[in-house]
């Protein structure tokens, strides 16, 4: 082989590794730190970048997008010195490089060690029940701190947050039981509200129900009334309208006598002793209404009182009640007193029914003669 052509082919490439390592390609959202002869010379940005070969080279290589970090749990003991794992995520990014790179030797592991340090000392301060009830506060504080600590490491920490806080088995089971209780508690206290509210509501409406029948009960008592006292009114009316003789009316009151004592239910009930002194008095009483207030009856002729006879006038005057000047015809009157005559003698076998009913029969016994 020619020597001219292998001196050539060794200085290209030679001219191509120089190029080669003249230029650097940056991805987006990268940096490179670069060293010259092993100091720090600058940060290459995203793109085409060009270094001196041989003396320049790339030292780190950073991503400076948001990252997520996840710590293993770690103890920490309370203020009531109680034992809890707590482990944290963690949300950081890059924000310099070179101090990244230069003024920390692994930032992740210092950022560790600084949460746990920061942790201990919250939640020393803390008791259980305040550590599982003040996550917020616990985040806020330790955000303050790394804040602080990782800014000359280049260094944001933009969140904090604790995942899980395990107390021990015990105060576990503990919990569970204070938990359930008060769930029983509660459920206990709903259970009587809703009996409570039940009862009320059963009484509101029994209560309702009381008076709405009450109302319809003295609704009805007061129709009631008022019917009959309509139906007693038009009757009075009709009767003095139509001017009712008075023997009439006495018969009527002797004819309802006799009912009395068919009844089978009926073991007592008042009659009157002489009949005909009740017949007198209603028939007065109604004769003296009828002249006080009722139409007056039309006076007899003065031959019909001329031809009546003594016998007839005395026959008329011992009818109780009847007036000389009545309108009635004596066949009328007759059948008057014919009709008082046996509603009388009905009473008066009522009357000894009733007592036979009610006195026992006791057998007779017979005198000796020695008596």
């Amino acid at each position: 082989m020619d020597p001219v052509a292998i001196v050539l082919l060794v200085a290209a490439i030679v001219v191509v590794f120089l190029v080669a390592s003249t230029v650097r390609i940056v991805p987006q959202a990268r940096r490179y730190n670069i060293e010259r002869f092993g100091r720090y010379r600058r940060t290459l940005q995203p793109g085409l970048n060009f270094v001196m070969p041989v003396a320049d080279r790339i030292n780190t290589k950073l991503d400076v997008r948001e990252q997520v970090y996840s710590s293993d749990p770690k103890p920490v003991i309370t203020e009531d010195n109680l034992v809890v794992n707590i482990d944290t995520v963690l949300y950081y990014q890059v924000t310099d490089p070179r101090s990244a790179a230069y003024e920390v030797a692994d930032y992740l592991q210092a950022i560790d060690q600084l949460t746990v340090t920061t942790l201990r000392n919250v939640i020393g301060s803390m008791d259980l029940e305040g550590t599982l009830t003040s996550r917020e506060r616990i985040n806020a504080q330790l955000r303050t701190v790394l804040d602080e600590a990782t800014g000359k490491w280049g260094i944001r920490v933009n969140r904090v947050e604790i995942k899980a806080i395990d107390p021990p088995h015990t105060i576990k089971e503990a919990m569970e039981k204070q938990m359930r209780a008060e769930r029983d508690k509660r459920a206990a206290i709903l259970h009587a509200e809703g009996e409570r509210q039940a009862k009320i509501l059963t009484a509101e409406g029994t209560k309702q129900k009381d008076i709405l029948e009450a109302q319809g009960t003295q609704q009805a008592m007061i129709l009631r009334a008022d019917g009959e006292a309509k139906a007693v009114e038009r009757v009075f009316q009709a009767v003095h309208r139509n001017n009712a003789d008075p023997k009439i009316l006495a018969y009527k009151y002797l004819e309802t006598l006799p009912h009395l004592a068919k009844s089978d239910n009926n073991t007592f009930w008042v009659i009157p002793g002489e009949l005909t002194e009740a017949v007198r008095t209603v028939t007065t009483a109604f004769g003296d209404h009828s002249a006080a207030g009722g139409p007056t009856p039309a006076p007899a002729q003065p031959e019909e009182a001329a031809t009546a006879g003594p016998d007839q006038t005395s026959d008329r005057g011992g009818a109780p009640g009847l007036k000389a000047e009545s309108t009635l015809s004596l066949d009328a009157a007759a059948a008057v007193d014919e009709a008082t005559k046996q509603a009388a003698a009905a009473v008066n076998d009522a009357k000894a029914e009733a007592e036979a009913a009610r006195t026992p029969t006791v057998p007779r016994r017979e005198q000796t003669s020695g008596d």
